[in-house]
C-alpha cells in the first residue's frame, strides 16, 4: 500500500487499540445479542426482477480529495429521502479521520429507514466485523487490497456467521482472483484506484469479464448519470453504489430517480 491509502490504514491500526480499550471484544460480542436481526442486504442488491438497477445510496459527508461534500449533514433526513426516492440500500461511511464519518450514523440510519444498511470503512481486524453487527449494520464492505488472503477469507466467513453479507471490493484482476478464492458472493468493482484516488468507470467493464456467473456484481464510484447506469446494467451489473453525485445534487430525490430509471 502507498499514498493516502497507507495513511488511512496506519491511522486505523492506531485507533483500534483505543477502540478496544473503550469496549473490549467480549463486551462487544455480548452486546450483539441485543441487536435486531439484520435486514436482507443480499436480496436488496441482487434482485433482477425489477427493470430498475439496484441502488446503494451512500451517506458521505467528506472526501479526502474533494473536501466537504455536504456542510449540514442530517443523517436521518437523508436516509428517509434515499428510501423514499427508491434506493435499495444505504451505505454509511464510518471512517472518521479522512471522511468525517461516524459509527453512530448506522444506528441513526436504521431508525430512520427500513432498507438494509452497509457499513463502509477500512476494516482490518475481526473486532471491526463484530463491531459492525453491534452497531446494527446489515452488511459490510471488505477491501481486498488491504487484507491478506487468509484475513479476507476469515472475515467473509465471520461476517456470514453474524448474518451480514460482505461486499468484497476489488479494483483489478489480481484482486478479483483473491476475492473469488475467499468465496466472495458479492463483488464490488471500485472504479476508483485507492492508491491515487483517480476514477475510471471503464474499470468495471474490464474487470467484470473475470467474474464468473452466479456472483452479484456491484459497480462503485464515478457513476454520474443515467447513461452510465444503462451501460453498467447492459454489462451485467446488478447494483451500483453512488455517493458524491447524490449528496452534491440540488435535488437528492430526483437524482436517485434519474439513476435508477424512474
Amino acid at each position: 500500500m502507498e499514498g493516502l491509502l497507507a495513511k488511512i490504514i496506519e491511522r486505523k491500526r492506531k485507533d483500534l487499540a483505543q477502540v478496544r480499550a473503550n469496549l473490549p471484544l467480549r463486551e462487544l460480542m455480548a452486546g450483539i445479542r441485543d441487536v435486531e436481526p439484520p435486514r436482507d442486504f443480499f436480496k436488496a442488491v441482487s434482485s433482477i426482477e425489477s427493470r430498475h438497477i439496484n441502488l446503494i445510496a451512500e451517506i458521505k459527508k467528506k472526501s479526502p480529495v474533494k473536501g466537504v461534500l455536504i456542510e449540514d449533514l442530517k443523517v436521518d433526513d437523508l436516509a428517509k429521502r434515499y428510501e423514499g426516492a427508491g434506493a435499495s440500500a444505504i451505505s454509511v461511511i464510518t471512517e472518521e479521520n479522512y471522511f468525517s464519518g461516524n459509527p453512530e450514523y448506522i444506528g441513526a440510519v436504521k431508525k430512520a429507514a427500513k432498507i438494509p444498511v452497509l457499513r463502509k470503512d477500512f476494516l482490518i481486524d475481526e473486532y471491526h466485523i463484530y463491531e459492525a453487527r453491534y452497531l446494527g449494520a446489515d452488511a459490510l464492505l471488505l477491501i481486498a487490497a488491504i487484507l491478506e488472503q487468509s484475513a479476507l477469507s476469515d472475515f467473509i466467513s465471520l461476517s456470514s456467521e453474524l448474518g451480514m453479507p460482505a461486499l468484497v471490493e476489488v479494483h483489478n484482476e489480481r484482486e478479483i482472483e483473491k476475492a473469488l478464492k475467499a468465496k466472495a458472493e458479492i463483488v464490488g468493482i471500485n472504479n476508483r484506484d485507492l492508491t491515487t484516488f483517480n476514477v475510471d468507470i471503464n474499470t468495471t467493464f474490464r474487470v467484470i469479464k473475470e467474474v464468473p456467473q452466479g456472483k452479484v456484481i456491484v459497480s462503485e464510484s464515478g457513476i454520474n448519470n443515467s447513461d452510465d447506469v444503462k451501460m453498467l446494467r447492459d454489462a451485467g451489473v446488478h447494483a451500483i453504489l453512488v455517493g458524491e453525485s447524490i449528496v452534491t445534487a440540488k435535488d437528492v430525490g430526483k437524482k436517485i430517480q434519474e439513476l435508477i430509471g424512474e
